[in-house]
């Protein structure tokens, strides 16, 4: 009960950091002035209100007691309540007091007069209104064969501080919470650039010079991101300078056999060494192909239908089928996305008779599928396949050449781009590779 309480209250809060320091920042602020107002209200401006209508209720009945007593003359002692009490008498002939009451439950001057009046006089021999006039409440009493009208100023029952008091308290709270959502913007600023930096030196995009700010948390967390991106950048700087040797080294000794491959007399002989010459290069090719730095290309905006449709025509196959709508676009390292698809469909027509290629989308996310009729892989090595070097004794790793780095470049360049790549078993009965690219 608690678990489920507690993820329903994790799925009303903010997921992002600003929101959650706002809320932080202006939930105490908010509770103390309901607390405040709610307590002003109650104790001080509703008491308040209540002591002036019964002062004023009482002041009425005062003068209709006066106003029976023959003794007093009847316009003096109106005059008198008139100038003295600032009430507004007139006596209207009217045998029928019939007046529509209007219910305003919601009016805490209504309620408080209401509640005095029914002290004082019947429910049938009173009627106000406090909403005909700006300024006055329309107060008649019933008396005799008419009623006593009674225009009385509002201020007579209502306290004006409270506006003043509202005004106070509400203005400095939004001030406040105003001057929290600059200081908690700039103070969150730094951490979601810090984010974008790191997202795009994760997809291998170029990052150009990372300057560090916010308070000295945030800054020292920079400094060290900027520190590892130099480190990594140096260090993948470096192994491609090695590898570029090495291969420069290598290459030059295969092209000295290859030329004493010519004087060889045995051809038997000469093939099997050449076959084997052949085989070390494609292997070196591999070797360095997926130890190429992919921090070199740039990013770049091109359409994907168009790519993966030369991909497929350069094999001039017609077991290669696809399913490619039109005008895909995409940003990112174009060559890169071209050598992904080609391993994969040259992985998947070496091993397989039928392959289909489709391509989807929808508003986030691309959606390349690339399925055979091939013998497939067990579903236990999934994700071994992915590793460097891994090789496995059936099906789709026979051939003597492979190196078992075709599905690890693609999958290294997929996740470069901050996509996914999973395996699954086609509807063909062979393997169905999905690949998962962001928009």
């Amino acid at each position: 009960m608690f678990s489920g309480l507690n993820r329903y209250i994790k799925e009303l809060l903010p997921k992002t950091l600003f929101y959650r320091a706002l809320l932080i920042v202006a939930t105490p602020v908010i509770v103390i002035q309901l607390v405040i107002t709610i307590v002003f209200f109650d104790s001080l401006w509703i008491k308040t209100n209540k002591g002036m209508t019964k002062a004023l209720v009482n002041e009425i009945k005062t003068y209709i007691e006066v106003y029976n007593d023959e003794t007093y003359q009847k316009e003096e002692i109106t005059n008198l309540f008139s100038i003295y009490q600032d009430l507004n008498i007139e006596y209207v002939e009217d045998e029928n007091f019939n007046f529509d009451f209007e219910e305003r439950w919601f009016s805490p001057i209504d309620r408080t007069l209401r509640r005095e009046l029914k002290s004082r006089f019947s429910p049938q021999d009173f009627w106000f209104n406090t909403t005909t006039y700006k300024e006055l409440i329309d107060l008649r009493i019933k008396y005799q064969s008419g009623y006593f009208k009674f225009l009385i100023p509002r201020d007579r029952v209502t306290s004006s501080s409270a506006r003043i008091f509202a005004l106070w308290i509400t203005v400095p709270a939004i001030v406040m919470i105003f001057i929290s959502l600059i200081f908690l913007k700039n103070q969150t600023r730094p951490i979601a650039q810090l984010a974008r930096v790191a997202e795009k030196f994760g997809k291998g995009e170029k990052i150009e010079e990372y300057k560090p700010s916010g308070s000295a948390e945030i800054r020292q967390a920079g400094f060290e991101f900027d520190r590892m991106r130099k480190r990594i950048v140096r260090h993948l700087t470096q192994r491609s300078e090695m590898l570029s040797g090495i291969s420069h080294d290598l290459r030059t000794p295969l092209t000295r056999m290859k030329l004493q491959l010519a004087f060889i007399k045995d051809k038997n002989l000469a093939d099997k060494l050449s076959d084997d010459i052949d085989e070390m290069e494609k292997m070196l090719n591999e070797y360095l192909q997926f130890t190429s730095s992919t921090y070199l290309e740039k990013d770049e905006q091109f359409d994907l239908s168009e790519l993966i449709n030369k991909v497929i025509e350069k094999y001039d196959s017609t077991n290669v089928s696809s399913n490619l709508p039109p005008r895909i676009y995409i940003n990112g390292r174009k060559n890169l996305i071209k050598r992904c698809i080609n391993n994969l469909i040259d992985n998947a027509i070496k091993y397989a008779d039928k392959v289909n290629v489709a391509l989807t989308k929808n508003n986030n996310n691309l959606f390349i599928k690339i399925d055979d009729d091939g013998p497939g892989i067990p579903k236990n090595e999934y994700d071994n396949v992915f590793k460097p070097f891994y090789k496995i004794d059936k099906g789709r790793t026979e051939s003597k050449s492979s190196v078992g780095l075709g599905l690890s470049i693609a999958s290294d360049i997929v996740r470069s781009h901050g996509g996914n790549i999973k395996l699954e078993k086609s509807k063909m009965n062979g393997l169905s590779v999905k690949i998962f690219l962001p928009v």
